[in-house]
């Protein structure tokens, strides 16, 4: 009686569509190329920059995990990631209703937006790479109508809309994209010095509520949403470009 009862139950949880193994097919992990494109093998460059941590690090502002966790979430609140993750939302929708005219006004703004030198250069050089590296192994319609070879594309306005043309998640593609900035972030704070590899794994996971909750409140924002104020952080990309010792483009 045991051994029937036990049969049956299997069969019916075998017969569960929830529990089918059609239910791990490659369509409910549709935004696992984001692991390839934000991965630091992909080669857009990200090792060569470090945002002005490398100032911050040499000015005393970071000095270990606490004070670099503190950077982080300024960064994140009120500095360039945040634009950036309202960037991506508003590429990300206007790929995805191929509305190509607003795609060029955005990343016109999001260019502009750069404020020091090396700051656009850390967003075009990346930009440009990955749209040349996704044209090549990924290509898709929409990273057709973003800008030619050598002109300027903001880097998250290219991931933004690979990830629309692509057919992704909005709220995943923006949370993988985020925390892609801070990883590599992190991990110049490592190779810089202030801290080391287990901090750095301690400092992303502190991080990654917030970074939930910055894709959560940019996904649905315009470009009237845009703004920051994260002065330090601002100081430190001019002064990273007449740093006498340098490891990092920025």
């Amino acid at each position: 009686m045991t051994t029937t009862i036990l049969t049956a139950t299997l069969t019916r949880l075998m017969d569960a569509p929830s529990l089918k193994p059609e239910s791990l097919e490659p369509e409910n992990f549709a935004e696992l190329p984001l692991l390839l494109w934000l991965s630091p093998a992909f080669p857009v460059g990200s090792f060569a920059y470090s945002h002005g941590l490398e100032w911050a690090v040499e000015a005393g502002d970071i000095v270990d995990a606490a004070t670099l966790q503190i950077w982080l979430v300024d960064l994140l609140n009120f500095g360039a990631p945040r634009s950036d993750a309202v960037l991506f939302a508003c590429a990300f929708r206007a790929g995805r209703s191929s509305d190509w005219a607003a795609l060029a006004e955005i990343n016109e703004l999001a260019v502009a937006l750069a404020g020091s030198a090396e700051r656009r250069l850390e967003t075009c050089a990346q930009g440009g790479a990955f749209v040349s590296a996704m044209r090549a192994a990924w290509t898709c319609a929409a990273l057709e109508h973003l800008p030619a070879s050598g002109d300027p594309i903001a880097y998250p306005v290219a991931v933004g809309t690979a990830a629309a043309g692509h057919g992704l998640s909005l709220d995943l593609s923006l949370q993988a994209f985020t925390l892609s900035l801070f990883s590599n972030f992190v991990s110049a704070a490592v190779r810089l010095g202030a801290i080391g590899q287990t901090d750095g794994q301690k400092t992303l996971a502190g991080i990654l509520p917030d970074v939930r909750r910055l894709a959560r409140e940019t996904s649905s924002a315009g470009l009237d949403d845009l703004g920051g104020c994260a002065f330090r952080s601002d100081i430190a990309a001019m002064r990273h470009e007449t740093q006498y010792s340098r490891l990092f483009r920025s």
